[in-house]
């Protein structure tokens, strides 16, 4: 009987090292003196010089902070409509119009960029900034929906109604009594909407032009030639500030005593 209940925490902790021993892996090496990143040389904050004084590096990054915050604004005004209508929708379709509503995250991301690239050639849209902010809006729209759905779903309709019976028309009832309540979903799903933007290569790939260079495709092409310690460094830097997305929408996101 001992051992059946040490299988649990034996199988979790060997998934957890498999998690997250790469992740920690590449954080150390961030430190390493040395070029090649599988010889330990001796701790150095070496790397995260070079990685300051790169200029390409921080042009990319320019352009992936502009690409993520149009996303995230875009994506949170369309999912935010989007929910709201959703919510106040009753129709036997109304399953599968949600199902379909979250199916970009559902789709692989290889066929989401191959489907982009060829609409956008279609319609002659010229491949930079413009294609990126569309491509990337399109599947950040699922998270906003998604969370503001549910908030939506929990939240008491009698403050609505009482409101309407006050004399408030739909637009004061929204922007008085919605919009408040569904503010920190609305700013949960933002925050994992800029991250997701920030993090994705493979759509990006697809949709960008040769004069547009974001920061996970020049991270991608570098490593093409190896694995350097400032990479390591970088995608160390991408991490905590991911990590910190994370937890802030998770915290944005918790019910409050105050909403009950």
């Amino acid at each position: 009987m001992k051992n059946r209940t040490k299988l649990p925490g034996l199988y979790l902790a060997l998934m957890l090292a498999l998690m997250y021993l790469p992740i920690l892996l590449v954080a150390v090496y961030s430190f390493n003196d040395g070029r090649l990143s599988s010889v330990w040389e001796g701790f150095s904050l070496r790397w995260y010089g070079v990685l300051l004084r790169d200029a390409a590096i921080f042009e990319a990054l320019g352009n992936s902070l502009i690409l993520a915050v149009l996303s995230c604004l875009s994506a949170a005004v369309i999912g935010t409509l989007g929910a709201v209508g959703m919510h106040r929708l009753h129709s036997r379709t109304k399953g599968a119009v949600e199902y379909l509503s979250t199916l970009p995250i559902m789709i692989p991301e290889i066929i989401l960029g191959m489907v982009f690239m060829a609409f956008f050639s279609l319609l002659g849209l010229p491949f930079g900034m413009t294609t990126l902010v569309i491509g990337h809006t399109a599947f950040c729209i699922p998270y906003v929906f998604m969370l503001v759905k549910a908030r939506l779903a929990g939240m008491d309709p009698s403050l609505a109604e009482a409101a309407r019976d006050l004399g408030a028309g739909e637009a004061r009832v929204f922007f008085d009594i919605t919009l408040p309540l569904i503010t920190p979903a609305i700013l949960s799903g933002m925050l994992l909407s800029f991250a997701m933007s920030m993090d994705d290569v493979i759509i990006s790939i697809f949709v960008t032009g040769v004069k547009v260079n974001t920061l996970p495709i020049k991270i991608y092409s570098q490593i093409k030639f190896g694995v350097t310690p400032e990479i390591n460094a970088l995608c160390t830097l991408m991490l905590l500030a991911t990590v910190l997305l994370v937890l802030l929408s998770q915290w944005i996101g918790r019910p409050r005593k105050s909403d009950g």
